[in-house]
């Protein structure tokens, strides 16, 4: 199965399969989603989901908490954790 991913900052709208990180996605593609230490860690990589937001995985307990401590809107998640399952369109935070 395929998902869209829609990166509104670039206009660019991609093809991916289902269970793909959102990560890999931003880095071919050349985004503005930024990477530090691409283990849930540092919140480099928080991007502002503007729909689609059930089409990503539950953010880990881990994540939440990274997301909670660099005060994230309700509608952040980060790249280098999200993984696609349905059609969804994201910017850099």
């Amino acid at each position: 199965m395929k998902a869209k991913v829609t990166f509104s900052d670039i206009n660019l709208t991609v093809s991916v399969p289902v269970g793909t990180r959102m990560i890999e996605v931003s880095e071919k593609v050349g985004s503005n989603i930024v990477y530090g230490c691409r283990e849930c860690d540092c919140g480099t990589c928080m991007m502002k989901v503007e729909e689609g937001w059930n089409n990503l995985s539950e953010p880990s307990v881990l994540e939440d908490k990274v997301l909670r401590e660099n005060m994230a809107g309700r509608h952040h998640r980060l790249a280098c954790q999200a993984q696609i399952l349905g059609d969804v369109t994201v910017k850099a935070a």
